[in-house]
């Protein structure tokens, strides 16, 4: 289960700041099983390394990506999965699922040998949830409640949020966008049931076939 973890340590420096030196993990020393440290609204939170069904989810957008590219070589977009996102703007940092960016972006970041992304490069994120973090991935009950991925993606100005939300309760995919930074909200663009194939609108412009795409199980 996701575990925030901050009030437990006593630290050398602020969460986020460690985070972006890559030194928060050994300062909480824990172990490298693959599980996954993100600050989100200034409090630690590891999670922990997803499972087969999330990562076919993953799998699925980027074969998704793939055919685009092959049926046009002008597709612009390029992705990274469970790459760190410096979200500078919130002083927050993040592993999502999958990043989306124009592919001049990610050859910069390629060329740089940086470690992170920032959000001016980013065009679209996805998040999947799981049992364990969903709360995070979701948008707030409360519109101006802090601490969940949607509303700091929509501060730092990232045009798209993909949310596929697993619960067996209600599972759809859900296409954010026009991002109010201010607000930190988004508007939902598209909504689809597993089982529909998603047709990504224009700038991204691509569809995904989520055929097999399963519920979590408890």
């Amino acid at each position: 289960m996701g575990v925030a973890v901050a009030k437990y340590y006593t630290l050398s420096d602020t969460p986020y700041a460690l985070w972006v030196r890559g030194e928060l993990a050994d300062e909480l020393h824990l172990p490298n099983d693959g599980s996954r440290v993100e600050v989100i609204g200034g409090e630690i939170v590891v999670s922990p390394a997803p499972a087969f069904r999330h990562n076919r989810v993953v799998q699925a957008i980027d074969r998704a990506m793939y055919a685009a590219e092959t049926a046009d070589p002008e597709f612009r977009w390029d992705s990274v999965q469970t790459n760190e996102l410096n979200l500078v703007p919130v002083k927050d940092g993040y592993v999502p699922d999958l990043i989306i960016m124009d592919k001049q972006f990610a050859q910069k970041v390629d060329d740089e040998d940086r470690r992170h992304v920032l959000p001016h490069e980013v065009e679209a994120v996805v998040e999947i949830t799981s049992l364990s973090n969903a709360g995070y991935d979701r948008p707030p009950r409360l519109v101006q409640a802090p601490g969940t991925k949607w509303s700091a993606y929509a501060r730092s100005g990232i045009a798209f949020y993909l949310l596929v939300d697993r619960d067996p309760r209600m599972p759809a995919i859900t296409l954010y966008g026009e991002p109010d930074i201010q607000a930190g909200t988004y508007e939902p663009l598209h909504t689809w049931k597993f089982g529909e194939v998603i047709k990504l609108p224009d700038p991204l412009g691509f569809e995904i076939d989520t055929e097999r795409w399963k519920p979590w199980t408890a």
